[in-house]
């Protein structure tokens, strides 16, 4: 009996020896960073860098974001936006540092006679500082029936206890810490990021109202195994938001993979302009690839009945009559590629190409518009409409320059930046008030150029067409500036490139000495840039001439 006793003594030492080793490893963990204190999970690392000091003016960021509930039409839903910099950017949220959230355009794509969007995102917030911070103040205003979309996490990262003290505990379990927050002497109990949206989630269905939760807008970062993947996050957030989703019995919509897949269709080269200043916030274009990434999965999202409030959707592609098994080319630019085109009129080479081409075997289309730069071709989604429209083996030949000079954000308030460098600024624009930023003139070819050569077509890029202008004999050229960057733009984007300010130029030159300046008029409409019909085919002959010169497939097609 006493023999047993002992017996039972000897293994209890060794447990409590046993669980004692075992509490100096996890303390040895915990001074490796692999642990913090009570066991829990340490922070993520913050490996981004990225200051974002919005949360430091926290008062000014109350007033720029709408009262909670302000847009509510009479018996209609409102649908709030939570999350954080890549939903919201900045303090005003009006792109005034060249970066804009997805939730400044999602109000696009509704009906918003019967729902209205208001954007809560603030930049710099995690899923801890928005519960605790601004949650209570968004929660007044959300009623039954209303939706509210949660995309947080990002920011989860760092310290507990320091600095922005925003972390959460990594993973969706029960773990919570109680921290004293250094700088102030405030304590804090930290919850675990999966209970931070049950705790969202909860308070939601309080209301009556309707809870989505989203992974996390991809990064400008690719996989170092494989260069042509996005790194994605559906090992941490994306997973934890998703199981937290399905546990809890409200919709998930991965984000992170909808936009991703396109990223990766786009190319490194295109997904640089996605973002703006770093490789999380996004630019305007990226802000709309993601919004529009939003809305397809809440029209995929089964039975989600908020998909039911989105306007129908539009078809952006351009109208073509495309026959069977032939390509299209499709002209872009300005006055001089497409204009009035009729009678004794003024006209655009545009109108008049497919008078070099064999039109039985390939189709013309003009997409050109008067008075458009690059970069308000670009602006007003006129290029949008020729992208969506391309297929492979399609031809696109961009014309720009004759616009491209001027004010850039007063007046006609359509020039770029000079050059064709990577340079960029904001601006504000003064018809509007909103701020926009503005690249190099190469660039918005460049981004053409990418664009086409996305679709698997092919971009020929021309210099514009020359004026009427002539100096002891010669003509007004264009090579030390526009001629120069077009060029520029071509090479470094992979596009084939014509100088039709050349070739033309020496027609109407020679022409000019010849016979003189009389009979050069003729070629030129009302001023000295307008070309009538026949000017319009001396440029169109001259692009023949000038894709003769090249191996560019669309020479194949030309009449013989």
């Amino acid at each position: 009996m006493i023999g047993r006793k002992n017996k039972q003594k000897k293994e209890n030492r060794m447990k409590i020896n046993k669980w004692w080793v075992v509490g100096i490893c996890l303390a040895l963990l915990g001074e490796a960073g692999v642990w913090a204190q009570d066991k829990v999970p340490a922070p993520m690392r913050d490996v981004n860098q990225v200051v974002d000091n919005t949360l430091d003016s926290l008062n000014k960021a109350r007033t720029a974001r709408p009262v909670p509930g302000s847009t509510r039409k009479a018996g209609c839903p409102v649908l709030f936006l939570v999350g954080n910099s890549t939903m919201r950017t900045g303090t005003l949220g009006n792109g005034n540092n060249g970066q804009w959230g997805w939730g400044y355009f999602l109000h696009e794509y509704f009906d918003e006679s019967r729902i209205t969007v208001e954007n809560h995102a603030l930049g710099g917030t995690s899923s801890r500082t928005f519960y605790n911070r601004l949650w209570p103040d968004v929660l007044k205003g959300i009623r039954r029936g209303d939706w509210v979309i949660i995309e947080l996490g990002h920011n989860d990262n760092g310290p507990y206890d320091s600095g922005r003290a925003r972390a959460s505990i990594p993973g969706i379990g029960k773990d919570s810490l109680v921290v004293t927050i250094k700088e102030t002497g405030v304590k804090e109990t930290v919850y675990t990021y999966g209970e931070y949206m049950r705790r969202f989630i909860r308070d939601v269905k309080a209301r009556g109202a309707h809870p989505i939760l989203m992974s996390l807008t991809p990064r400008n970062a690719w996989d170092d195994a494989d260069s042509t993947v996005i790194t994605r996050v559906n090992r941490t957030f994306g997973l934890w938001a998703r199981q937290v989703a399905r546990k809890e019995h409200v919709p998930f919509i991965d984000l992170n993979e909808i936009t991703a897949r396109k990223f990766e269709r786009f190319g490194k080269e295109k997904v640089k302009y996605m973002f703006y200043l770093d490789r999380i916030h996004t630019s305007a274009f990226g802000a709309r690839v993601n919004a529009e990434s939003a809305v397809e999965g809440i029209r995929g999202c089964k039975r989600l009945k908020l998909a039911g409030y989105l306007k129908p959707q539009a078809d952006k592609a351009a109208r073509v009559a495309r026959k069977k098994g032939c390509p299209v080319v499709f002209t872009i630019g300005d006055s001089t590629v497409r204009n009035a085109d009729e009678g004794d009129s003024m006209w655009g080479w545009g109108s008049v190409l497919a008078e070099q081409l064999d039109t039985a075997r390939v189709t013309v289309v003009n997409c050109a518009m008067p008075g458009r730069s690059a970069r308000t071709y670009l602006d007003e989604g006129r290029w949008d409409s020729v992208y969506h429209a391309l297929q492979p083996g399609d031809f696109v030949l961009i014309q720009f320059g004759h616009n491209d000079a001027g004010p850039i954000n007063t007046g006609k308030a359509r020039a770029e930046l000079r050059g064709a460098g990577d340079e960029s600024r904001v601006f504000r624009m003064e018809k509007t008030g909103q701020y926009q930023v503005v690249y190099t003139f190469g660039w918005y070819l460049r981004k053409f150029i990418m664009d086409v050569r996305e679709k698997g077509a092919y971009p020929i890029v021309l210099s514009h067409t020359p004026r009427n202008k002539f100096d002891n004999g010669k003509i007004e050229r264009n090579t030390g500036s526009f001629g120069a960057w077009t060029r520029d733009a071509a090479e470094r984007a992979g596009a084939w490139y014509v100088d039709l300010n050349k070739i033309s130029g020496d027609k109407l030159e020679k022409m000019a000495n010849e016979q003189g300046l009389r009979l050069v008029g003729e070629y030129f409409k009302n001023d000295h840039t307008h070309t009538s019909l026949k000017g319009a085919r001396l440029n169109a002959q001259s692009i023949a001439e000038g894709l003769r010169m090249t191996d560019c497939p669309l020479k194949d097609y030309l009449r013989d």
